[in-house]
């Protein structure tokens, strides 16, 4: 497989493969984004939900009893890389992220979906992906 450029920055960081642990790196680019590699299933992850388009599995580091992050199989660094003919994914990771919510029997009782993007954003990971968490009462504002 071909290496995947991520969104250059300053400040960037990576995963260790390895260890899953979240590396500062202070080069301008990554190679082998981590998430790729679960879709392409050179790194194992616990996968609760798959279909053509997006995945879903267990967040190695979980704030919440229940906590997952949902992401599209198509390599997309950031919400700002999104193009219009990526809309019908994001709606996809919506629809899974519901449908995986109910299943796992938190959806009636509620849950939190979350998008970061980039480094001020919160973003650790340079392929979009949404948290799904739920589990326990949440409070406004999150934190």
């Amino acid at each position: 497989m071909a290496e995947r450029w991520l969104t250059p920055s300053r400040d960037a960081v990576k995963y260790d493969t390895d260890t899953a642990i979240v590396i500062a790196q202070g080069e301008s680019t990554l190679t082998d984004c981590i998430f790729c590699k679960i879709v392409d299933g050179r790194i194992k992850a616990d996968v609760v939900y798959e279909n053509d388009r997006v995945l879903a599995f267990r967040d190695i580091n979980p704030v919440m009893p229940q906590h997952l992050l949902v992401i599209p199989k198509k390599h997309i660094a950031t919400v700002n890389d999104l193009a219009s003919e990526d809309a019908a994914v994001v709606g996809e990771m919506y629809l899974a992220a519901a449908s995986v919510a109910r299943e796992l029997g938190f959806a009636e009782r509620g849950y939190r979906t979350v998008v970061n993007c980039n480094q001020d954003g919160g973003q650790l990971v340079f392929h979009i992906h949404m948290h799904l968490l739920g589990g326990r009462a949440m409070g406004w504002p999150p934190g």
